[in-house]
């Protein structure tokens, strides 16, 4: 299915506050991400871009133990600085007239679709939470991130895999095209990546009622594909008959599968 960008940036930013109550998965994703994170790269990364940004829930993480100079942070809409007003070091600032001042990084923003803004160059690390299943050609990026980093340093994200909502594109036909685990390893290896952990996860998530199932991708503003699906009370109806196959003893089921890579530009 292809995306359309600004109706994506128009449901997210539409999702804004909500998204912060009701992405608990996603919250639970980058927090996963983090850890691998520090596992695997060095403490010290000069200059970092974080590709979808969002609420922030990988951006508070990461500037307050990673040593950062100069940070470069994507979405698609400008609200998304609102969430970043609180920030745990006060030092967030979007002009430039400052320099490096006691280990607190620079942040510039990046305001666009990654996939057709120039990408800052010369990096010590890429990241992203649950972002870059919404790129039109993965591929393509990847090649440009390769060509952003420098030799020897850090492409860090999680994205999903081919069984993330899977109760909702069974029934309604609606949903992204994600990558498989082996598929996003092949990409990674033909554009010049060293993989240093790649690993997938279920996880599941329960509601009371499949209009719950529906109010929850609402709120997180995942509903924002291309063919925007119109529901009719009949269509509603069919839903919630169809949905009741999903259902155990800890209420309706919706399915979210992560894919975590940490992998290393290799020359």
């Amino acid at each position: 299915m292809s995306v359309n960008k600004a109706l994506v940036a128009q449901r997210f930013a539409k999702a804004g506050q909500s998204y912060i109550e009701h992405a608990v998965v996603q919250k639970q994703i980058s927090a996963q991400l983090f850890e691998y994170l520090k596992q695997y790269c060095p403490q010290s990364l000069p200059s970092v871009l974080e590709i979808g940004c969002g609420s922030g829930n990988l951006t508070h993480s990461f500037e307050s133990y990673f040593q950062v100079e100069q940070l470069y942070l994507n979405d698609l809409y400008a609200d998304v600085d609102q969430h970043f007003l609180n920030l745990k070091s006060p030092h967030v600032r979007s002009d430039t007239s400052h320099p490096f001042v006691k280990g607190r990084p620079k942040v510039d923003w990046l305001i666009g679709d990654i996939e057709q803004l120039t990408l800052p160059q010369s990096l010590d690390a890429v990241i992203s939470s649950s972002a870059l299943q919404w790129m039109i050609d993965l591929p393509a990026l990847l090649q440009r991130i390769h060509n952003a980093l420098k030799p020897n340093t850090y492409f860090g994200f999680s994205t999903f895999g081919v069984k993330n909502l899977i109760e909702i594109k069974q029934l309604t036909g609606q949903g992204l095209n994600y990558y498989s685990l082996e598929a996003l390893q092949q990409q990674l290896q033909e554009n010049g990546f060293e993989i240093l952990l790649i690993q997938q996860a279920y996880k599941q998530v329960y509601f009371d009622h499949p209009k719950s199932v529906l109010q929850h991708l609402k709120a997180t503003g995942v509903t924002a594909t291309a063919t925007s699906h119109r529901w009719t009370k009949q269509s509603l109806q069919q839903f919630y008959s169809d949905y009741q196959q999903f259902y155990d003893e800890q209420g309706f089921r919706l399915t979210y599968h992560p894919i975590y890579v940490i992998a290393r530009r290799t020359e």
